[in-house]
């Protein structure tokens, strides 16, 4: 079975922020105020070697998220994506402080009070529920990955920089640009 995995193209991304709106519409039933899956952040901006990139959960395969959470809400599909339970979760903010992408979130309700449920990227592949369950909708957003299709901001995404889906396909398309670009350095120059 396949690996999925997201990988941003810096030399690619224009900072357009297609990807976070095509999150934030497609998911929008399951995001409480204040949450947004994805982000793009800019490095050196307006300076030399500007450099932009789509983030967010990156399904990792030993995810710190998962070592982390004493209530044990992460869980990991077949194809290596990386799911939470809501229903499970206490929002400790363990997983918070132990992801280095910032993915997991938390409701922003007020300025004090409870944290509420965490919320992360989904890979546009629902959560516990049952498949394409008003509950599953409700909770965790498009279940595009049973429907066969890849998760939405790598699909709209115009320059192709954001890409998604089976490891070694992504992989192999981002070599294919590096050679192409004719640089050893050029994936991270």
């Amino acid at each position: 079975m396949a690996t999925m995995k997201f990988l941003c193209d810096t030399k690619r991304c224009i900072e357009c922020n297609g990807c976070v709106t095509a999150c934030k519409n497609e998911n929008d039933s399951a995001l409480e105020w204040g949450i947004q899956r994805r982000r793009v952040v800019t490095i050196n901006d307006g300076e030399k070697g500007e450099a932009s990139i789509s983030v967010a959960c990156m399904h990792c395969d030993d995810a710190p998220c998962m070592a982390v959470c004493p209530a044990n809400c992460f869980y990991k599909t077949e194809d290596g994506i990386v799911l939470h339970d809501k229903d499970t979760c206490i929002g400790c903010g363990y997983c918070l402080y132990a992801c280095p992408f910032g993915a997991p979130q938390f409701p922003k309700q007020g300025a004090f009070g409870a944290r509420g449920k965490m919320d992360k990227c989904t890979f546009c592949a629902g959560g516990p529920e049952e498949n394409f369950s008003d509950a599953e909708r409700q909770k965790y957003g498009a279940n595009r990955i049973a429907e066969g299709k890849l998760p939405m901001c790598a699909e709209l995404c115009a320059t192709k920089s954001l890409l998604a889906g089976d490891a070694e396909i992504v992989s192999a398309i981002f070599r294919e640009r590096v050679a192409y670009r004719g640089s050893k350095n050029a994936a991270w120059g």
